[in-house]
């Protein structure tokens, strides 16, 4: 952010957030004019968000003051008139600022910052990890035959408990102990796919298969290397991944916000140490998340990935590649493997089939079951989309506040015409495809997703008019047209 004096001098106030396409369009434009111009951050400074909802009567960003004069966003910019924009450029240029010009923040670092891009990412090493690397190292890992098929890179629970014996000078005890410590710790995983179930080390037989997580197959973004890092906790580790990649992002998006050097992002040091971080998330504990740790964290999570996605195979064009980005961009977490169908509609939506899913993600027996929420959290769908003309004035989910954050996600995704518009005349309402594709979240009738979208706007005429239309009856209730290139950087 530029600081700038709040003495005599007129100024452009910018209230923006990081990696905002719409933020950087307004501001290249505005940077072309040649004034002052003040970028306030309300990510960085969430302390003043109530402060621009009272003075815009908006939750989007970003949102434009020439002195103490109301633009509105990138979009109400861009539609000035060219008399109306020349007005307002004399005034800041010839007119002191006003004692009523919108707040900047206090100089002082914000306390909000997770993480600084050129850090390089440094963690206290695991007890268990230079063991697990010895183990690498050891004879002990090999192919294993059961029936008439073959598990490479395994080893049976005897194998182990006999290498600990010799290599490790422990006694039989200690050596059960230490298995049941990688196992509970995700170091190592059981092989499933030869009919073994995932009991507890002491329970199983000799013969029970094992690998080390790192080498059980999986197509994971973060597979295929081990998390020696004592576990981070998972909403300060969401944090981390999501601040970074945000940098990132921004770091490598165009100065009119309209595109992304993904391969200039891809090469970046600071995208390796992402993926070092990202590693993290292989030994992350997530059951005994409370509801906001788990919202918080697996929408940070999700919002990373997406983005990582885009980096590994591209951005999706059309409904097949979509349907198969979503399908099979994954982490693994926790010891588990999941996509961003598995967290978007298993998670987040209590379990639930997602559009064109013809059963829920997870069946009973399936271990990523108890990290579902116990019901669908229909906030989620306007904090994992970005709006198409204005952002949520939010960077990062925080466990602390993830209610009334995702509540201005709602009212921010709800100030967008095509994402909601009211015709009074036609008593019509026309809402986002996001409300006809999980409906079933909303109330599951077009009354009660009326009922819904009323609630969680904010007080505008908008509200007004949908106020309107609703009491007179009979609405009727279309949906728009979804613009999939509007959400393609996010």
């Amino acid at each position: 952010m530029e600081e700038i004096e709040s003495g005599d001098k007129g100024r452009v106030t910018v209230y923006s957030i990081q990696g905002c396409p719409h933020c950087l369009q307004a501001k290249a434009t505005l940077a072309r004019l040649g004034l002052p111009l003040c970028d306030v951050d309300v990510g960085k400074h969430p302390e003043l968000r109530a402060k621009v909802k009272e003075l815009t009567g908006r939750s989007t960003v970003p949102q434009i003051f020439f002195n103490n004069v109301h633009v509105g966003g990138n979009t109400d910019l861009q539609n000035l008139a060219p008399e109306e924009l020349q007005k307002l450029v004399t005034m800041v240029k010839e007119e002191p600022l006003p004692a009523d010009a919108p707040p900047l923040p206090e100089k002082k670092q914000s306390e909000n910052t997770a993480w600084d891009s050129d850090h390089e990412f440094e963690c206290e090493k695991d007890a268990l990890a230079d063991l697990v690397g010895d183990l690498k190292d050891s004879d002990v890992i090999g192919t294993h035959r059961r029936g008439l098929t073959f598990y490479k890179k395994s080893f049976s629970r005897d194998q182990l408990l006999t290498w600990l014996h010799k290599n490790k000078a422990m006694d039989k005890a200690a050596a059960a102990d230490v298995g049941h410590k990688l196992l509970v710790n995700k170091y190592m995983v059981v092989v499933r796919d030869c009919g073994q179930t995932d009991a507890a080390f002491e329970a199983t037989s000799a013969d029970t298969l094992y690998r080390l997580l790192e080498d059980d197959p999986s197509s994971a973004l973060n597979a295929g290397q081990t998390a020696s890092c004592s576990p981070i906790a998972a909403a300060e580790l969401s944090l981390l991944l999501r601040d970074l990649i945000l940098q990132l992002f921004s770091d490598h998006l165009s100065a009119d916000g309209k595109s992304v050097d993904y391969k200039g992002m891809s090469e970046s040091p600071a995208f390796e140490r992402y993926c070092e971080l990202a590693i993290q998330l292989q030994r992350v504990e997530l059951l005994s998340l409370s509801r906001e740790e788990k919202l918080a964290f697996f929408i940070n999570v999700y919002n990373a990935l997406v983005i990582h996605g885009y980096l590994r195979l591209g951005a999706p064009t059309n409904m097949w590649q979509r349907y198969r980005f979503f399908n099979y961009v994954s982490y693994l977490i926790g010891g588990e493997v999941f996509t961003l169908q598995d967290i978007e509609n298993g998670v987040l939506r209590g379990n639930r089939k997602g559009v064109a899913q013809l059963r829920r993600p997870f069946s009973k027996t399936d271990p990523r079951l108890q990290v579902a929420l116990p019901d669908a959290e229909p906030l989620i769908h306007f904090a994992l989309n970005c709006g198409a003309k204005g952002c949520p004035p939010i960077k990062t989910y925080t466990p602390q506040d993830i209610d009334s954050e995702l509540r201005t996600a709602a009212e921010a995704f709800l100030e967008n015409d095509d994402a909601c518009m009211v015709d009074s005349g036609k008593k019509e309402v026309h809402l986002s495809q996001i409300f006809k594709w999980y409906k079933a979240d909303f109330g599951g009738t077009d009354e009660k997703l009326l009922k819904w979208v009323l609630a969680h706007m904010s007080d505008s005429p908008k509200k007004s008019s949908l106020q309107g239309v609703i009491s007179a009856g009979k609405t009727k209730v279309s949906f728009l047209p979804y613009d999939w290139s509007s959400n393609s950087s996010h």
